[in-house]
């Protein structure tokens, strides 16, 4: 099996958009078995996304249960958010940049619909911690990154107590 170690920025990866999955294989089960190896692995790991062990394929793994214990991991193959609501602003990090968080606006209220490892379709409504991690895997998929919703990076863009990075040069994608 192919090792998979997690990308950081600025690897190209995580700015790719994804390929939808149309085959629901071994291979597929495989790169599910990675994405959670890689998650659990990272200390503030609640979700992941397939660019970020190297995969250019529509995979995610959100899994916020030790957050909210009413949760259950969800294994989202081409994944949709069809509807948000309840913007929020609030601290958000992202695993594929360690040393760093930074305060924008996510939704604390989503309605989306993806497919299971099997190829099985569902949809679901999530809010809370739940929802914002959906909306965060999910743009992952679309090469979008947290710091592209960042207004202002000088302001919002806080190293973490731990991080020995203190100067990083980074170019929001316009969002607009």
């Amino acid at each position: 099996m192919q090792p998979f170690s997690l990308r950081t920025f600025p690897d190209p990866i995580l700015r790719k958009k994804t390929q939808a999955v149309a085959v629901f294989d071994r291979s597929l089960l495989k790169l599910v078995a990675a994405l959670v190896r890689v998650m659990k692995s990272q200390p503030y790991g609640i979700g992941i996304a397939a660019p970020q062990i190297g995969v250019a394929k529509a995979v995610a793994i959100v899994d916020v249960s030790k957050r909210d214990p009413e949760t259950k991991r969800l294994i989202l193959v081409n994944p949709l958010i069809l509807e948000k609501k309840e913007p929020e602003a609030r601290k958000e990090g992202c695993m594929s940049f360690p040393d760093y968080t930074a305060f924008l606006k996510r939704h604390r209220w989503v309605r989306f619909r993806w497919q299971n490892e099997r190829g099985e379709f569902f949809e679901k409504i999530s809010t809370g911690i739940e929802a914002i991690c959906v909306e965060h895997e999910v743009d992952h998929l679309s090469g979008v990154l947290f710091i592209d919703h960042v207004t202002c990076l000088k302001t919002d863009l806080f190293p973490r107590p731990s991080s020995s990075s203190k100067n990083l040069t980074i170019q929001p994608r316009n969002l607009s």
